[in-house]
């Protein structure tokens, strides 16, 4: 069973999907790793600041060859993404 199966966490939603997806792109792009904030990256993925903050946590240990953790606040939640 995977992690995030076991964990509960609906990688079979639509929007989990997109986001992780994204950021798995984009951690390519950039070399591995970055950080995100949702207000600058909701457009992106069609998905609310709140929505994106939502699945952020809930993707935090649950995508294969992702790295997620809360970075920081200053104004929003910042985000380190790294591909393992």
């Amino acid at each position: 069973m995977s992690t995030a199966a076991r964990e509960g966490i609906p990688l079979n939603s639509p929007n989990a999907r997109r986001l992780a997806r994204y950021l798995h792109e984009r951690t390519a792009e950039a070399g591995r790793m970055l950080y995100v904030k949702g207000k600058f990256i909701s457009e992106d993925v069609d998905l609310s600041p709140k929505q994106i903050g939502a699945l952020m946590l809930q993707l935090q240990g649950a995508v294969p060859n992702l790295e997620i953790e809360k970075w920081s606040y200053t104004g929003a939640t910042t985000s380190r993404v790294e591909t393992r």
